[in-house]
């Protein structure tokens, strides 16, 4: 690194300071690294590669961002450090010149129904205070324009505990924007009675259809049987009209049952309350079945979906009101701002204009601040954290990316590099996880880790430059100029899903059809529709098997058997052959080693310090009871079968006197989608996003269904990897399957029978199909940007 002279001294050398121009990693261990020693360029922009499950996460994210953040949360009192979450210090020898780490990850947004784009990005802050400045008529506080914010009003008596105590009269008003309808959700919901009972029945007949309510034992319906407001023995058909009053919408009240006092309430807000206040893609797939079944949303009619009062409605800036402006394309949205020229109020509508026009800037331009937080992909959400980042004054900070590329159109991916060499350029260093070719070729810097996944991976295959990198002889450097070609000869279709009038989001009255039995890819820009499309618009009961980019659900006591439904017949087959219970060879249930229930370590909460997590010394890490390992099958213990690898979990329940054809099935098609190297044991919270994404996908193969469709499978995914994810789509199209696949990655492309195009551009400017045809009919025409960069990347 250079060192700048300074003039008008003795000693021309460096200054000290001026040395440490670099973050030196040694004996780095987390998950599957391999005593990984690196040495990181400061303020340069470095990208990290390899194949999936290599170990680029456990290196970035998991040690270098984590101790970064770990020794920031340590600068800050015990009692402050109290309420931050507690963090380890990652498993490495020498961490060495730590800048602050700002991580700009994947994460989906949490899916809370009052969570949109606007509170997500501070932006509905800002839009609060403005109307409440200058809307007209004026009607209150920032708070009076917030659908989070109810209007309370109350007066009473309250003594002040001060000298001479005494009561004192008060009263307390605050104005909330809150709609009292919906309760600022834009949506009311309508529940389906015959969902929930079978009026035919009495409840000691188990009347109930909502899953999880037995008449036999389960509480919530012993409250209802024995509460002394309905007859348990009558048919629910029968019960008089008080009676159904009270079983439907009673107020809470106490009740005994079984001599414990337990609350009675009507079961419509007992629904309510356990069903509709959760989040719907955060439920298991049989109870969101259940609610899809049984619970209509619609929009609400008193706010019009805007969640807002009357009163917040009805003040307005230019004839806008603050739900016409959530309404707004964010473009659009920027540009009423720009127009505004108010003195009063000059610094809020400056940072105001800024932070929209970094949406613009980073091509998110299309969204509206009303928009869902939880309908956003993960690309979109990574974007829309980056927001706050773009215009900050902060240098010689360290931004951490995962995939930034992630959900982009190759037309869009320039731009996303764009930013990242501005913030590289601003004097930060810039690490970023990355497959893509292109985002690889800006890089200064390359750190290749490898040569495999899992225990095959962890190790550092190569450091340098990019022109090194081509010329070295790892995975990477092998495919990192791999071109897949258009196929001479594409199949015919055997049917068609037609599609008529789709209006989702901003679809514009689309009509097309979608071919069965083929390959079929929607690809086009970022916002264009694609998902609406496909998602929103498929015809109902079209036998769909959807694989979308919602994250797995799974704590560290969740791993691929548990997932995927291995362990269920493993279990059954252990019992069997040692004539015992299935329960007792679950680390979750009876067999679980009672010191550590199960979980194999024994964690010690040090509270604001990190806990302590030692193995546990009874089970000696493997979870089970003793006893329960006494038991075997094919002369394996269980903990032995859990810490085997799928590939050789494969061969061990395929042959031989452990032959077990159901879990040879699974393990089948988790080696299909690539993950033959993870353990069937390994925490789901161990693995990578394009590891979770393909364990999914697995799962899902096993669905009984004629048409899959796919949200970007190559998430995650390494240029070798992808060659491995179109052999499995054409065995699942050869199977007889339909496979529809949203997707913008090249290779998958030019692998497709059939492409069908959105665009021309994103929000209001697409929601069109501009192209419907053969990969080879795209290429020819260039009539689309897709067709251009198609045909750039076949070299046609």
């Amino acid at each position: 690194m250079s060192s700048a002279k300074r003039t008008g001294t003795r000693a021309p050398g460096a200054h000290a300071a001026d040395g440490h121009d670099l973050i030196r990693v040694h004996g780095a261990r987390e998950n599957n690294l391999k005593d990984v020693s690196v040495e990181i360029p400061k303020r340069r922009l470095t990208v990290f590669t390899g194949v999936s499950g290599s170990g680029k996460s456990s290196l970035v994210f998991n040690t270098i961002a984590a101790e970064s953040q770990r020794l920031i949360n340590e600068t800050y009192s015990a009692f402050v450090q109290g309420f931050m979450p507690t963090l380890a210090r990652p498993e490495v020898d020498v961490l060495d010149g730590l800048t602050i780490a700002i991580i700009v990850d994947q994460q989906r947004m949490g899916a809370d129904p009052r969570s949109t784009v606007g509170t997500a990005t501070d932006v509905n802050a800002m839009l609060r205070i403005l109307f409440s400045r200058l809307g007209d008529p004026h009607i209150g506080p920032p708070s009076a324009y917030s659908f989070n914010t109810a209007s309370v009003r109350a007066s009473g008596a309250i003594t002040v505990e001060r000298g001479n105590k005494k009561a004192v009269k008060a009263t307390f008003q605050r104005t909330g924007g809150m709609c009292t309808n919906c309760e600022g959700r834009g949506t009311v919901s309508d529940i389906d009675l015959t969902q929930l009972y079978d009026d035919t029945k009495s409840l000691a007949e188990g009347a109930f259809t909502i899953p999880g309510w037995k008449s036999d034992s389960q509480w919530t319906v012993q409250v209802y049987a024995q509460s002394g407001f309905v007859d348990p023995d009558r048919p629910i058909r029968e019960y008089t009209e008080r009676q159904l009053r009270d079983f439907l919408y009673g107020d809470p009240v106490k009740v005994k049952v079984n001599g414990v006092n337990l609350t009675y309430e009507g079961l419509i807000p007992k629904i309510q309350k356990s069903f509709l206040s959760k989040d719907k893609e955060a439920m298991q797939p049989h109870i969101r079945a259940f609610v899809e079944r049984a619970v209509t949303f619609t929009t609400c009619p008193e706010c019009d979906g805007t969640r807002l009062s009357e009163g917040a409605r009805s003040s307005r800036i230019r004839k806008t009101s603050i739900a016409d402006a959530c309404a707004m394309e964010i473009r659009d949205l920027a540009q009423w701002v720009r127009e505004l020229d108010e003195p009063s109020v000059a610094p809020l509508l400056t940072a105001l204009r800024d932070t929209l026009d970094s949406f613009v800037e980073i091509g998110l331009g299309y969204l509206s601040l009303d928009r869902p937080a939880g309908t956003l992909s993960g690309g979109e959400a990574q974007r829309v954290k980056m927001i706050r980042h773009l215009g900050s004054s902060l240098t010689d900070t360290t931004y951490v990316f995962d995939e930034p590329t992630v959900g982009l159109h190759p037309h869009d991916i320039q731009r996303m590099n764009d930013l990242l060499l501005r913030l590289r350029d601003k004097g930060n260093t810039v690490l970023v996880v990355e497959h893509k070719p292109e985002a690889i070729a800006i890089a200064d810097h390359v750190v290749d880790l490898g040569p495999g996944a899992g225990t095959e991976g962890g190790a550092v295959c190569f450091e340098g430059t990019v022109e090194e990198l081509r010329a070295a002889d790892t995975v990477t450097g092998r495919h990192l100029d791999d071109r897949a070609s258009l196929k001479e000869t594409v199949r015919a279709a055997t049917g068609a899903l037609e599609i008529r009038g789709a209006r989702t989001h901003n679809l514009q009255d689309v009509d097309v059809d979608v071919p069965l039995g083929v390959l079929c890819v929607v690809t086009g820009v970022a916002g264009s529709g694609k998902s609406s499309l496909v998602h929103g618009s498929l015809p109902a009961g079209a036998d769909v098997v959807s694989v979308d980019q919602s994250p797995i659900k799974g704590s560290r006591r969740s791993n691929p058997a548990t997932y995927t439904g291995l362990l269920e017949p493993i279990r059954k087959a252990f019992a069997k052959a040692n004539g015992v219970k299935p329960a007792l060879f679950s680390a979750n249930s009876e067999g679980a080693c009672p010191t550590c229930n199960g979980a194999g370590v024994v964690y010690t909460d040090l509270a604001m310090m990190a806990g302590v997590a030692t193995p546990c010394e009874d089970c000696e890490g493997k979870r089970f009871q003793p006893a329960v390992l006494e038991y075997r099958f094919g002369g394996r213990d269980i903990s032995e079968v859990l810490a085997m690898s799928v590939a050789r979990a494969e061969e061990f329940f395929g042959a031989g006197e452990a032959r077990l054809p159901a879990a040879h099935r699974i393990l089948g098609r988790l080696a299909d989608v690539g993950l033959g190297y993870l353990t069937l044991g390994q925490p789901l919270t161990t693995l990578s996003g394009g590891e979770r994404q393909r364990l999914k996908l697995a799962t899902h193969m096993g669905d009984k269904g004629g048409v899959y469709v796919l949200d970007e499978p190559t998430s995650g995914l390494h240029l070798a990897d992808v060659e491995q994810l179109l052999g499995l789509l054409d065995r699942l199209v050869d199977a007889g399957k339909s496979v529809v696949v949203v997707e913008h990655h090249q290779a998958v492309m030019a692998h497709a029978d059939w492409i069908i195009d959105l665009g021309p551009g994103a929000g209001h400017d697409g929601g069109r199909v501009v192209f419907e045809g053969t990969p080879a009919d795209l290429v020819a025409g260039r009539s689309t940007l897709t067709g251009q960069h198609l045909a750039a990347y076949v070299g046609a």
